[in-house]
């Protein structure tokens, strides 16, 4: 239909006044007008008095009037009034911050016109608005969580310190854990501050062509002393040479948080295997380990802010490490899928596009 237009909903009626009551109006007055003739020629043969004559007309169009003017104002109300009365109260609710506010659409799915559309958006956008809300609401919290437990740790080691008799040995004690107190509180920040500019694009990626397998390996050497320190046999399957183009140190973001994962929820004696593998324009990186694993509950909420599954293990992190490599990923045109089993180990497969591969790094 010409009246018709596309948006990403589907097809949209642009006239809300179909084209059918303009022919009912037609209609309705070329028969009053047979009527009125008709009436003429009935009092002329009845020889009614010219008064009555004069009357009978003027009655019948008043009526007619009155009668088109109720319809009329009866479709222009039910057509524009009532729904913009109600999406104008439903937008004043949303001004004063409820954000449960839903206005139906006012016809079926079939039969909607950019009126509807114009409310459907309207509902997606105050959907998305209580969104925000919520994600800034618990991220506030979260962080206040986060962040009071590292001050509370140097608060409490800061006046131990103030004694008057202490031994050198506890002062060296009290001094690391204030350190690391420090160094967790300032990696929070740090990350919180990665994560809002990776999402508010404030770091636009910078692109180039550089060897992955070499940078696995330099992050894999970062990692030494601590499996180390846990006995952790570690298995690499990595490729002489693969070329992708991307951001290098965003990347290294995602295989530093990936192996420091793998290491840290796995026993001592375990072991921790990284594979690489390149096929057809896609590099496959796999970082899985014989760890504790994740419950089903968790597997969809481990990429959430702040989002600790294993609580065991919430004083060696802060829940934002894999929000931030998902980011990144997403970035890169990359993708993680995570498979595991709990008290089996976790697996998290990282795919990115290879440097001759058809694509555009954004």
């Amino acid at each position: 239909m010409k009246n018709d237009k596309i948006n990403y909903y589907g097809r949209i009626q642009e006239r809300r006044f179909a084209l059918s009551i303009f022919a009912i109006y037609c209609g309705v007055l070329l028969l009053m007008s047979g009527i009125h003739t008709g009436l003429i020629v009935l009092m002329d043969e009845l020889q009614w008095n010219s008064f009555i004559q004069s009357i009978v007309p003027i009655l019948y169009w008043g009526m007619a009037a009155a009668g088109i003017t109720v319809y009329t104002r009866k479709k222009v109300k039910n057509t524009y009034e009532i729904p913009l009365h109600n999406m104008a109260e439903a937008t004043a609710k949303v001004a004063q911050g409820d954000f449960s506010v839903y206005v139906p659409t006012l016809h079926t799915s079939d039969k909607l016109d950019y009126l509807d559309y114009m409310i459907m958006d309207f509902n997606k956008m105050v959907e998305e608005l209580g969104s925000i809300e919520t994600l800034k609401t618990d991220f506030v919290s979260n962080v206040s969580h986060e962040m009071k437990t590292p001050i509370a740790v140097i608060k409490n080691y800061a006046e131990l310190l103030q004694r008057n008799r202490i031994e050198d040995a506890e002062r060296i004690e009290y001094a690391k854990s204030i350190e690391s107190a420090a160094t967790r509180l300032s990696n929070l920040i740090g990350n919180i501050l990665k994560l809002n500019k990776l999402e508010n694009r404030s770091i636009l990626p910078e692109v180039e062509e550089y060897d992955i397998c070499r940078q696995l390996c330099e992050c894999i050497l970062q990692f030494e002393e601590a499996w180390d320190e846990k006995e952790i046999v570690l298995e690499t399957q990595i490729e002489d040479t693969t070329l992708v183009r991307a951001d290098a140190n965003l990347l290294e973001l995602v295989w530093n948080n990936l192996i420091s994962n793998a290491i840290k929820f796995t026993p001592k004696g375990g072991s921790v295997t990284i594979c690489q593998k390149a096929e057809e324009n896609r590099v496959t990186v796999t970082v899985s380990d014989t760890g504790c694993g994740i419950a089903k509950e968790s597997i969809n909420h481990i990429f959430d802010k702040f989002y600790q599954g294993d609580t065991s293990h919430s004083k060696e992190g802060n829940g934002l490490g894999l929000a931030l490599v998902k980011r990144v990923l997403e970035l890169m045109e990359g993708d993680i899928q995570v498979i595991s089993k709990e008290g089996k180990g976790s697996a998290f497969t990282v795919t990115l596009p290879t440097a001759d591969a058809d694509s555009h790094v954004l």
